[in-house]
């Protein structure tokens, strides 16, 4: 059977010639041969089967030296050791989780006092969702109730079935009779069994992936998880804060000291994602953090249609001006459409009202 080059090889067991290398230099995959002179390696095809599971293992963030054990294991005993390692996966993320959920509630609420007699405040909203100029289809998903505001942007393809996917599992939660701090963990949860679901519905010609952008209310703490450049920004005595930052490739070079932020803005990978459900062999990290509810608050959860083409400065002028929810979240639809609407439009506008 005729060999194939690393760059075929690479294609058909969904690995990267990268991949194919360090799995070379560890002793877990050597190539069928070797060209003396270029060095250039060649694989038998025969060995696609023990290439993919490999990539599956690397997709559930199992380490190289525990894949090597689980390859040389017949059928049974690797199915029983995957099991294994995923429940310890498990235990230590939850155990991770709760730990980092009762330091950002200590962090949050540092400097500020709560009464236990405060009443519960309201949350009045209004959500809009647009197809845009632009596009021929709609894979932005926006949700608001008393409980959960939410907003994800699907990547285009499935990208509209991931993107209810996910704010599909952030409902479950909304009568979840939980002490706040321990949302977060829930969330963290949550966030990993999306991305999971979202990454094995992906085939060679279809990688479907979505952000999330999310506020999960208990009494007076919001709860808020958050994935990719979606966005979430926060009203609070006229001044407009952005409480989420963009994982993607140009905010990072902004970082990084390489470009500006106004280069970024105009960059033409200004929307290509570091960070998204579905999107990557390794499990996603989300960005978690518990907010106090303050009366008089407003807070507008947006996808990029409406944040990448109308300013700051704009939307800070359409969130402070006297209106409600309603037609506020009219107004920055409007605003989008005046921009040139190229993407979809996804928001919620929610006003924090004291009971």
């Amino acid at each position: 059977m005729e060999l194939l080059t690393i760059g075929a090889f690479a294609r058909a067991a969904r690995l990267t010639p990268k991949a194919l290398r360090l799995y070379d230099e560890v002793g877990l995959l050597p190539p069928a041969a070797v060209d003396p002179e270029s060095g250039y390696r060649f694989y038998d095809p025969e060995q696609l089967a023990h290439a993919r599971l490999i990539a599956q293992l690397r997709r559930i963030g199992m380490p190289l030296a525990d894949i090597r054990t689980v390859c040389d294991l017949e059928p049974d005993a690797a199915a029983r050791a995957v099991t294994d390692y995923w429940q310890q996966v498990t235990a230590d993320t939850a155990t991770r989780a709760h730990h980092v959920a009762r330091l950002v509630a200590h962090l949050s609420q540092e400097g500020v006092t709560m009464s236990a007699t405060n009443p519960t405040p309201t949350i009045r909203y209004a959500v809009r969702c647009d197809q845009g100029i632009e596009r021929d289809s709609n894979e932005d998903v926006a949700y608001a109730s008393d409980q959960l505001l939410a907003v994800a942007d699907g990547t285009r393809g499935a990208g509209a079935t991931a993107s209810s996917a996910a704010v599909n599992a952030l409902k479950a939660l909304e009568l979840t009779d939980r002490p706040a701090v321990d949302l977060l963990a829930m969330l963290a949860a949550t966030i990993d069994d999306v991305d999971r679901a979202v990454h094995a519905t992906s085939t060679d010609d279809n990688q479907p992936a979505t952000t999330l952008t999310a506020l999960l209310r208990r009494g007076t703490q919001l709860a808020l998880v958050h994935i990719g450049d979606t966005r979430v920004y926060l009203l609070r005595g006229g001044e407009l804060a952005q409480l989420t930052q963009d994982h993607t490739w140009v905010q990072s070079q902004v970082e990084y000291g390489k470009l500006s932020p106004q280069e970024a803005a105009a960059h033409p990978q200004r929307a290509l994602l570091t960070r998204a459900l579905g999107n990557g062999s390794q499990p996603v990290e989300a960005d978690l953090a518990l907010r106090t509810a303050v009366a008089g608050d407003r807070y507008l959860l947006c996808s990029d249609g409406l944040s990448a083409v109308v300013s700051r400065s704009d939307l800070h002028t359409a969130l402070a001006e006297s209106g409600d929810p309603e037609s506020t979240a009219q107004r920055l639809i409007d605003l989008a459409y005046t921009a040139g609407a190229p993407d979809n439009i996804a928001c919620v506008v929610a006003d924090i009202i004291a009971a």
